[in-house]
């Protein structure tokens, strides 16, 4: 469907471009020591914050497309907002509606899967994030699957967890281990079958790479889950504690892989005839793992053995290269996004940012499509992430973005920009205050040069985020201090820094405003009308 832009009468744009700064994981909390926006030297950010064309905007709940309103949100889901100007229901509550009404369980894709693994020999392997965090994952996916395997006749299933610490409190790993081996031992009880944990690792350290970032996560992975070549343990709840000893400091994100034996041998490779479920509905970190499994002429490791199995992930992660080939909820259909639009009405865009959130500026964004929508009107850039832990680099790569679009602004070939500045989320997630600190500068330093270019080309600046991160960096319970490194619940800001302005317009007042208003007010800024059914602009016009 053709998304061809009307002009806005009531304001034409000014000559130069509009850019927009996503500050990700950069919230508004409770300025006080726990909050590291607040900590930070931040003196670009505090000006913008006491404009008269500053607003709050809700990240989280149902504001993005979450089932509850205090599920966090995430970038995924809040560049679906900001590039889609409308609600959808996202990755959980769709996965949330088909296990509630049981239409997963009639997939002709489940039944396949079980099917599959019927017999004495074959087994059910279950790999994905054990945490109920909800941003990639909910362990009661995992619980409802893992019963009705059960109710289904699957004799044999092994579990492959990969622990949080990110999305969740960082050492929380010993709770869902234990509340996976109870439902485990429930099951194995009830039904008389053989149900256990494999294998697994830390999230940042096994299987969980995104965008071609580190290559050797994944293979870690694939050699722990498939070949059973890891460090090996009597149990998941053994590995987490010998890996908490050996380190005091590490997080869950970080633990090694491991792989649970018994008499010398591992209790669950994953062998032919097997079939495997990927139980995260999240696609950014599930892509490279279901191209491992699925592709014939996979050239991005060594697999040494690739079983014949049916693989299967929780989504389709990827909409426009069909990854995985096989997948038990659809994910969000998306139409119209403001990039198709701007291409329809041939406004020449661009969108930048580093490895680590380079999907989210392009594929999220666009409806959860790859590739260009117009390749003759847009320039994708990708800066190449490091490689380390971000609080050991946790400026990243702000400043080459900020360089990059400074020549892309130059060039006066664009008329819209966008970019992602991922420090206050990717360091927010490490829980070090002194690295948090040092990111939010960055991000701020980066900001304040971006603004000052645009308004040599009188332009329009937008400085927002697509949730909290690093505004929270640790809570207080029963006087204890416990670090967070989950993105927060607290809203984000939204900015217009505008070097023509004369009053022509106001902030609108709208009850619980959210990312998805964002899209209405650039097209708006850029002199278009907004679609119909997109939400109405952060701005009114006089």
């Amino acid at each position: 469907m053709i998304c061809q832009l009307k002009e806005f009468e009531k304001f034409s744009g000014r000559t130069g471009p509009v850019l927009l700064i996503i500050m990700d994981g950069v919230g508004i909390g409770k300025q006080d020591d726990s909050d590291g926006v607040f900590v930070a030297k931040t003196p670009c950010l505090d000006e913008l914050f006491k404009s008269k064309l500053y607003t709050t905007l809700q990240a989280h709940g149902k504001a993005v497309g979450m089932p509850f309103d205090d599920d966090m949100g995430n970038s995924e889901v809040g560049h679906n907002a900001l590039g889609a100007g409308r609600i959808f229901a996202q990755g959980a509550a769709l996965v949330n509606n088909s296990i509630e009404d049981q239409s997963i369980f009639k997939t002709s894709t489940w039944e396949q899967l079980i099917e599959r693994v019927k017999g004495d020999n074959q087994a059910l392997h279950f790999i994905g994030l054990l945490s109920d965090g909800n941003v990639h994952s909910n362990i009661a996916h995992l619980f409802s699957m893992l019963r009705h395997a059960a109710e289904s006749g699957v004799k044999k299933v092994r579990v492959h967890p990969l622990l949080d610490g990110r999305d969740v409190y960082e050492k929380s790993a010993f709770e869902y281990i234990e509340k996976t081996e109870n439902v485990l031992a429930e099951i194995n009880k009830e039904f008389k079958v053989d149900y256990r944990i494999a294998s697994g690792g830390g999230r940042m350290v096994t299987t969980m790479d995104r965008y071609n970032a580190d290559w050797s996560v994944v293979k870690r992975g694939w050699d722990a889950h498939i070949l059973g070549k890891a460090r090996a343990f009597a149990s998941a709840k053994e590995a987490v504690e010998t890996y908490y000893v050996e380190d005091e400091k590490i997080t869950d994100q970080y633990l090694d892989s491991f792989v649970i034996v018994e008499d010398g041998q591992p209790v669950g490779t994953i062998n032919d005839g097997d079939s495997v479920i990927f139980f995260n509905f999240r696609g950014d970190r599930a892509i490279e793992l279901s191209r491992a499994f699925d592709e014939e002429d996979f050239a991005e490791f060594d697999r040494e053995r690739v079983p014949d199995v049916l693989y299967s992930g929780m989504m389709e992660y990827d909409g426009d290269l069909h990854v995985p080939k096989h997948y038990l909820v659809n994910p969000p259909q998306i139409d119209r996004p403001v990039s198709v639009c701007l291409c329809d009405s041939g406004i020449k865009s661009f969108a930048i940012s580093e490895t680590q959130k380079y999907g989210h500026v392009t594929y999220f964004w666009n409806g959860n499509n790859s590739g260009y929508v117009n390749e003759s009107l847009e320039e994708y850039d990708e800066i190449t992430s490091d490689k380390v832990r971000f609080d050991q680099a946790p400026k990243m790569k702000a400043y080459e973005i900020a360089d990059k679009t400074v020549e892309l602004l130059k060039s006066g070939e664009f008329q819209f920009g966008r970019i992602n500045l991922a420090n206050g989320d990717m360091v927010g997630h490490t829980g070090i205050p002194e690295a948090i600190v040092t990111a939010v500068e960055a991000v701020d330093e980066c900001v304040a040069k971006l603004i000052e270019v645009v308004k040599e080309l009188n332009g329009i600046v937008l400085v927002t985020a697509d949730h909290g991160n690093a505004d929270e960096m640790f809570t207080v319970k029963k006087d204890k201090k416990q670090v967070s490194t989950a993105h927060s619940l607290n809203p984000v800001p939204f900015v217009i820094v505008d070097s023509g302005y004369q009053g022509e317009y106001d902030m609108a007042s709208i009850e619980n405003s959210g990312l998805s208003n964002v899209a209405a007010t650039i097209l708006n800024l850029l002199g278009f009308e907004k679609p119909e059914d997109y939400d109405p602009a952060l701005v009114v016009f006089k």
